[in-house]
């Protein structure tokens, strides 16, 4: 099994280019999902984030308001490293989980990790390859305030909050630019998931030796 860490900038179209690796064949292991899971009401990540932050960051249904949480930590380092604090060593038993059960499945798996701040949590050492999806940072900014609703003071806030994403493409050991069509980010991935394959060949013959 070959397990690379797929990341990027916010609104760099990470989901889409996840999607597009399980379409090739790739398993999946969505960070962003499991940590919605762990901050599901009364868990314990749920319980000490309220703890902390207080009620007021919860929905009428008891659900962490993500936006309002997102407005306060984006906006106070120290708050965003408590809440990171809280939530990570949850998110990465999890994920420990999920890739013992891919393991049991298939041995022979090409596992893509899809880890928004995975470089802000200096997680590389944890993957044998690291994918970087790339848009210029003021296309990052546009989609932002389209996507999310934000105004660009927003934007920028959530953009210092992770590291500049000309810096990740130079720490990555694959760029995939998804500035231009769908057509040529697919063709990207592509070319990169069949140099995968071939490393999770080489990797299995070495165990083999």
């Amino acid at each position: 099994m070959i397990v690379v860490g797929l990341t990027g900038g916010i609104a760099s179209g990470k989901s889409t280019v996840a999607r597009m690796f399980a379409e090739e064949g790739a398993y999946i292991i969505d960070l962003d999902e499991l940590s919605r899971l762990v901050v599901e009401p009364h868990k314990p990540a749920w319980r000490d984030i309220v703890s902390y932050f207080g009620d007021e960051i919860l929905t009428e249904e008891r659900t962490l308001d993500r936006d309002r949480l997102g407005s306060v930590v984006f906006a106070d380092p120290a708050k965003r490293r408590k809440l990171e604090g809280i939530v990570h060593p949850r998110i990465l038993e999890a994920y420990g989980k999920k890739l013992h059960r891919i393991l049991e499945k298939n041995r022979q798996a090409v596992v893509i990790a899809d880890v928004p701040l995975l470089m802000e949590v200096e997680m590389e050492g944890s993957f044998e390859k690291v994918i970087v999806v790339y848009i210029p940072a003021e296309s990052q900014m546009k989609r932002i305030v389209q996507r999310d609703g934000l105004s660009e003071k927003g934007a920028r806030d959530r953009l210092k909050a992770q590291m500049p994403i000309d810096e990740k493409a130079r720490r990555g050991d694959f760029i995939i630019d998804n500035s231009g069509t769908l057509e040529e980010t697919r063709r990207q991935v592509k070319e990169i998931y069949e140099k995968l394959k071939m490393l999770e060949v080489e990797n299995g013959s070495s165990e083999r030796c």
